[in-house]
């Protein structure tokens, strides 16, 4: 998931009447070191749609670091910190109930003299379209306490990726400056405001104070008396400022949080999300952490607030990605398919129109990642966009036609069927562009990604000999997405009775087939090359991205065994998961990014792909590993960890700068628990087949109030069950196949 957009906008902290705001290389070509976040003093990350908050263990926002309260990609604060008495507070504790807030309990250092405080300090944190804190000192002492609280507050309004990529505070004065800018800062009773304008863009920062307090520019201070035995309390509140207009927090001082929108949406996600009983360990936690987490990333876009999107990840990608938001809505249909169809409504009406080399964009192509920048409101319509990459298209149509086989809503579906064809003529036309009936990728300018497919590093395509492959790539999973976009294409025109269209696209479908097995597989290494290059030879390095391939159906039956014995061999499982490069392979790195690492989508992926060709003890494999992987890991699976092996150590390696929660790792679970239901649903045609194979270790399995067809149904495992397996909830006239669409196949 590569750094792309916006153009660069990069605030650096002068003193507090000036900013200086300085134009920086293009983020998505940026190929050096990502700033790590400090986790010496422990890292906590809130998250509530494009509002972020990193801070350390104690709550401090500290200056200099990759921290800071974001808004819509803008570092509105980069200092918060607390001092009472002159210094800071000892840490206890952090403790985090919803994705969008927290209290950092610490304590004040005892006076000379003295082993113990009897001041402790309480800081109940809620993002949301800016912050609000409480802050409390409670005085468990038998006198009064004087204490003096200060507030130190900075904004730099530093981008983004500035401060990702350790960019913000280096005064790069020899780069282009973008226009004339001027900061300011200004305090008032109560209140101190940050702000700066460069030509017709301006941002701000309010900062509001309860009770008496002294403000200055940077510092707000109280001094108070706690009694004994007693508290005193203030609330602070963070308002953004955009083009001179003020976003109210969603968390007013004041006002109950419980009744703020983010905690109510929370709520009525909490009760939707089906439930999960099962005799496994870890099963339930993780099934229940991944759903937690996919309702923290949810964006919502006031325009079309019916309309729920999925971020990418947190902290650095909270903005709606193509290929992320459409794989990782596929994944979450066992959830709530509704996701889904606002993931595709979102990308149609972003969908390309015209030919735009700077944006990469092109006629019916899918973006590959939004981007708020400048933007003059909280709507995701003023954002800006990038479309370099080859897969989204394709897969915006599989997942069309995934809808329709869940039986969701029926008419909506059909709106989208329009954007679907437009999809499918930028993939005959742009995507193959040399007319060979591959679709390949190139970049159009210098400052697009060099590579487009999901591995999207500049190494992270090579030859076996370690040689970093150059564009043009024809990507092997990217020619899996299209053959199922254009199987789904055949069925939507079967639906419609329009026979030309559909023997068109089932021709089609098999004709890309026949050729891929013939042009991406090398019998002399028994498996498929991960992409051909410009002169169509063979890029033959063993990688998981022929996974994907069989995911989608493409690769032919007498090559799956062979596919799938590599997957599941020592060269590429390391016993949490699948390797994106194999061990022995040139240019292997188990801490890199793409060359080596393990990321759970892919695993799980791949682990789907195995099932669908019968292989499930293979999958079962993978999936108990990457199970075993989360529970080591809290619960929750990054975006990626090493590829060291399990044997090597007894607990997966993390990757530095992996974003946590991230979207397709957190929906990951859900999709290897409907590999375990071989759940396969095909409403329109009145089918579903449900034939679970559970592993060793798992004996039981309940999961109560999945969506579809409409309604909600509970599906039950186990040898106490009738038959061993069970589905209520089913509307009338849906048929339940009790068979495999493959019978099982021992590897």
């Amino acid at each position: 998931m590569a750094a792309v957009w916006p153009p660069g906008l990069v605030g650096f902290p002068g003193t507090p009447a000036a900013i200086t705001v300085t134009r920086m290389p293009d983020p998505w070509t940026y190929a050096g070191p990502v700033a790590q976040l400090d986790a010496s003093n422990g890292v906590v990350t809130l998250v509530d749609e494009s509002t972020f908050a990193i801070s350390g263990s104690a709550g401090d926002i500290t200056p200099g670091a990759a921290q800071g309260l974001f808004v819509r990609d803008t570092r509105i604060l980069s200092r918060f910190e607390v001092l009472v008495n002159g210094v800071r507070t000892e840490p206890l504790a952090a403790v985090t109930d919803d994705p969008f807030s927290s209290t950092f309990v610490s304590r004040c250092l005892p006076p000379p003299g003295r082993a113990d405080s009897t001041v402790m300090v309480f800081r109940s944190r809620y993002v949301g379209q800016g912050m609000r804190e409480d802050i409390t000192l409670r005085n468990f002492g038998d006198e009064p306490s004087l204490c003096s609280v200060e507030v130190f507050v900075g904004a730099d309004f530093a981008d983004l990726f500035a401060v990702k990529e350790g960019r913000a505070g280096a005064d790069d004065r020899a780069a282009a400056t973008s226009g004339p800018t001027e900061g300011a800062v200004r305090a008032r009773p109560g209140t101190m405001a940050f702000s700066y304008r460069r030509g017709g863009v301006s941002r701000g920062v309010e900062v509001r104070f309860e009770g008496p307090v002294s403000v200055e520019a940077d510092l707000a201070t109280f001094e108070v008396v706690v009694p004994p035995r007693s508290e005193w309390t203030t609330c602070v509140e963070v308002a953004p400022v955009i083009d001179e207009v003020v976003i109210d927090p969603r968390y007013r001082c004041g006002e109950p949080v419980d009744r703020a929108e983010p905690a109510e949406r929370l709520a009525r996600w909490r009760r939707r999300v089906p439930q999960v009983d099962t005799d496994h360990p870890g099963l339930k936690e993780v099934v229940g952490r991944s759903a937690e987490d996919l309702g923290a990333l949810r964006i919502f876009d006031p325009e079309h607030p019916e309309r729920v999107v999925v971020a990418a990840g947190a902290p650095w990608f909270m903005t709606v990605f193509g290929r992320d938001s459409l794989l990782t809505a596929w994944m979450a249909l066992l959830v709530d398919p509704d996701l889904a169809l606002g993931v595709l409504q979102t990308l149609a009406r972003f969908q390309g129109t015209d030919v735009d080399p700077r944006h990469e964009e092109e006629p019916g192509r899918i973006l590959h990642e939004m981007r708020f920048g400048d933007a003059a409101s909280l709507s995701l319509g003023g954002g800006s966009i990038y479309y370099g990459t080859a897969d989204a298209t394709p897969l915006f149509v599989m997942l069309l036609g995934e809808l329709r086989r869940w039986g969701v809503a029926r008419e909506l579906v059909d709106e989208l069927l329009p954007n679907a064809e437009r999809a499918i003529e930028w993939i005959e036309q742009f995507g193959d562009s040399d007319g060979d009936g591959y679709v390949e990728y190139r970049r159009a300018t210098d400052r697009g990604l060099a590579n487009q497919g999901w591995k999207d590093s500049w190494d992270g395509i090579r030859y076996a000999d370690g040689r970093v492959a150059e564009a043009p790539i024809a990507l092997c999973e990217v020619q899996a997405y299209v053959y199922g976009a254009f199987l789904a294409r055949a069925h939507f025109a079967f639906e419609a009775g329009d026979t030309a269209t559909y023997d068109r696209f089932r021709a089609k479908a098999s004709q890309l087939k026949k050729a891929f097995n013939r042009d991406f597989w090398l019998e002399d290494r028994g498996w498929f090359a991960v992409g051909l290059d410009a002169d169509k030879r063979p890029i033959d390095s063993l990688t998981s991205n022929m996974g994907h391939c069989l995911w989608t159906g493409i690769v032919d039956e007498d090559k799956a065994r062979r596919v799938a014995e590599h997957l599941v061999s020592p060269d590429l499982f390391s016993g949490w998961g699948v390797r994106t490069l194999s061990a022995s392979g040139g240019g292997y790195n188990p801490i890199s990014y793409h060359c080596g690492s393990v990321w759970p989508h892919d695993t799980a992926i791949v682990a789907a792909g195995l099932a669908r060709y019968g292989f499930d003890g293979a999958a079962q494999k993978l999936i108990l590993g990457l199970l075993d992987a989360a529970m080591a890991q809290g619960g929750r699976l990054p975006e990626l960890f090493s590829g060291l092996d399990r044997r090597e150590l007894s607990v997966p390696v993390g990757y530095p700068t992996s974003c946590s929660p991230q979207a397709w790792s957190a929906a990951s679970p859900l999709l290897c628990l409907r590999t375990l239901l071989r759940l396969d649903p095909w409403v329109p045609y009145g089918k579903t087949w449900l034939c679970p194979n559970l592993p060793e270790g798992i004996g039981y399995l309940k999961v109560e109030g999945i969506p579809l067809a409409g309604t909600r149904v509970t599906v039950e495992v186990g040898e106490e069950v009738p038959s061993g397996v069970s589905i209520t909830g089913l509307p009338a006239g849906i048929e339940v196949i009790r068979e495999p669409r493959r019978p099982s196949t021992a590897i």
